[in-house]
Protein backbone atom coordinates (compact mmCIF):
# COMPACT_ATOMS: atom_id res chain seq x y z
CA UNK A 1 0.00 0.00 0.00
CA UNK A 2 1.60 3.22 -0.94
CA UNK A 3 2.77 5.76 2.08
CA UNK A 4 -0.26 8.05 2.88
CA UNK A 5 -3.31 5.90 2.13
CA UNK A 6 -5.13 5.40 4.83
CA UNK A 7 -6.03 2.11 5.40
CA UNK A 8 -10.35 0.93 5.04
CA UNK A 9 -11.13 0.28 8.71
CA UNK A 10 -13.37 -3.07 8.36
CA UNK A 11 -15.86 -3.06 11.50
CA UNK A 12 -16.46 -6.79 11.51
CA UNK A 13 -14.86 -8.65 14.17
CA UNK A 14 -13.93 -12.40 13.73
CA UNK A 15 -16.13 -15.38 15.43
CA UNK A 16 -15.44 -19.03 15.14
CA UNK A 17 -18.50 -21.75 13.99
CA UNK A 18 -18.35 -25.37 14.06
CA UNK A 19 -20.19 -27.17 11.00
CA UNK A 20 -20.79 -30.72 10.15
CA UNK A 21 -18.14 -31.45 8.01
CA UNK A 22 -20.53 -32.72 5.17
CA UNK A 23 -22.59 -29.38 5.63
CA UNK A 24 -19.53 -26.94 5.34
CA UNK A 25 -18.13 -29.41 2.45
CA UNK A 26 -21.83 -28.52 0.77
CA UNK A 27 -21.83 -24.83 1.78
CA UNK A 28 -18.55 -24.03 0.27
CA UNK A 29 -19.32 -26.06 -2.69
CA UNK A 30 -22.55 -23.81 -3.21
CA UNK A 31 -20.69 -20.85 -2.54
CA UNK A 32 -18.13 -21.52 -5.44
CA UNK A 33 -21.15 -22.40 -7.54
CA UNK A 34 -22.94 -18.73 -6.76
CA UNK A 35 -19.78 -17.22 -7.01
CA UNK A 36 -19.34 -15.81 -3.39
CA UNK A 37 -17.91 -17.21 -0.06
CA UNK A 38 -19.20 -18.78 2.88
CA UNK A 39 -18.55 -15.54 5.11
CA UNK A 40 -21.17 -13.64 2.86
CA UNK A 41 -23.63 -16.71 2.64
CA UNK A 42 -23.88 -16.67 6.65
CA UNK A 43 -23.61 -12.95 7.34
CA UNK A 44 -26.68 -12.36 5.37
CA UNK A 45 -28.53 -15.79 7.04
CA UNK A 46 -27.31 -14.00 10.36
CA UNK A 47 -28.72 -10.62 9.53
CA UNK A 48 -31.93 -11.73 7.77
CA UNK A 49 -32.88 -14.03 10.93
CA UNK A 50 -31.83 -10.96 13.13
CA UNK A 51 -34.36 -8.20 11.12
CA UNK A 52 -37.41 -11.42 11.40
CA UNK A 53 -36.71 -11.29 14.92
CA UNK A 54 -37.38 -7.97 15.52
Amino acid sequence: MPKGVAKKKDKRKNTSLRLDSDTLKELKIHAIKKDTSVQQIVEKLVHDYLKRKR
